[in-house]
């Protein structure tokens, strides 16, 4: 084995997937987290479930271990995280600094923090188009209520730890990731595992319910291209936040006509201006990352919707 590291957040999506990548890479994996995987079982050497809020529980996660990928968080699509302010930040900001804490103690060689879009000022994200945000646009501040302070935050406290103990951080701000084995039910799913769900349980002909008017704009990362960024990042010497992200921009009425396309139905679409829609555009500038790792995500939309799209669709007809 190359070396022993921790993933924290294991059951969930992004965890999950970056275990199976470490286990491939040689790397001997501890996974801890309040729950088990969903729908496969881990590849960890060892899988705890533990509650990172507690300080101990923290020191004892991180002992003898070389790297920690922290992904634990009290996260979800934008109808969870614009509904428990308090809560989503409470929890998050237990986790982090307490891993942090505990990082430093333990003496980690490397401490990875899975930081979000969710960061940048909202005054910069009104409109649908040319709306690309660089890393440096986190300043000053606006971010999304809640969720997007926890993670800025968070981002600084890494920075501390980073000068005053020397901890050697690594941060990525994520872009909407999605996939297969992701939550696409029960009100924590994000927008492509959501209308993945709708358009495979529609007939043809159905109509189809969309958050907003449909206009918004993101991009959206697959999985095996967050997974990359990942390890390239925390093996680089890059130690401010990168964003981790596509820079093919789509609308959410884009999304639902591709993913129709894909399964061969045909689908009216009804909007409910009274859901959450989160901000109006939101794209990642993916200038930075390529000029100091000399890569970005680049997987295909069609290509990932369409095996996103067939996993759920196998889920849901089980």
């Amino acid at each position: 084995m190359d070396r022993k590291v921790l993933v924290t957040g294991a059951g969930g999506f992004i965890g999950h997937h970056l275990v199976t990548k470490l286990v491939n890479m040689g790397h001997e994996v501890r996974a801890i987290d309040i729950k088990y995987p969903e729908f496969q079982t881990s590849k960890a050497s060892e899988f705890i479930l533990s509650d990172l809020r507690s300080y101990e529980n923290c020191i004892a996660a991180t002992k003898g271990i070389s790297q920690v990928y922290n992904l634990a968080a009290d996260m979800g699509g934008i109808g969870y995280i614009t509904s428990k302010f308090a809560e989503i930040a409470r929890n998050n900001v237990l986790i982090n600094s307490h891993m942090l804490e505990a990082s430093r103690v333990n003496e980690i060689d490397t401490f990875f923090y899975s930081s979000s879009a969710c960061i940048y000022p909202t005054e910069k994200q009104k409109n649908t188009a040319n709306i690309s945000l660089r890393e440096s646009d986190a300043y000053p501040a606006d971010p999304e209520e809640g969720y997007g302070w926890e993670k800025l935050f968070s981002e600084k406290l890494c920075e501390y730890y980073s000068k005053d103990y020397g901890l050697r951080t690594r941060v990525a701000r994520l872009h909407n990731v999605y996939g297969p084995l992701g939550t696409y039910t029960g009100g924590k799913e994000k927008a492509p595992a959501a209308l993945c769900r709708k358009i495979a349980m529609a007939s043809n002909g159905d109509k189809i319910e969309i958050w907003g008017d449909g206009r918004q704009t993101r991009s959206f990362m697959f999985i095996d291209d967050c997974i990359e960024g990942i390890t390239r990042i925390v093996n680089s010497d890059v130690s401010e936040p990168l964003n981790l992200g596509t820079d093919h921009l789509i609308s959410i009425n884009e999304m639902v006509d591709l993913i129709c396309l894909i399964s061969g139905k045909t689908l009216s679409k009804v909007t409910d201006l009274s859901k959450p829609q989160g901000v109006r555009g939101r794209n990642s500038d993916n200038s930075k990352i390529k000029n100091l790792l000399g890569w970005a995500p680049n997987y295909p939309l069609e290509k990932g919707l369409s095996k996103t799209y067939s996993w759920i669709y196998s889920q849901i007809n089980i």
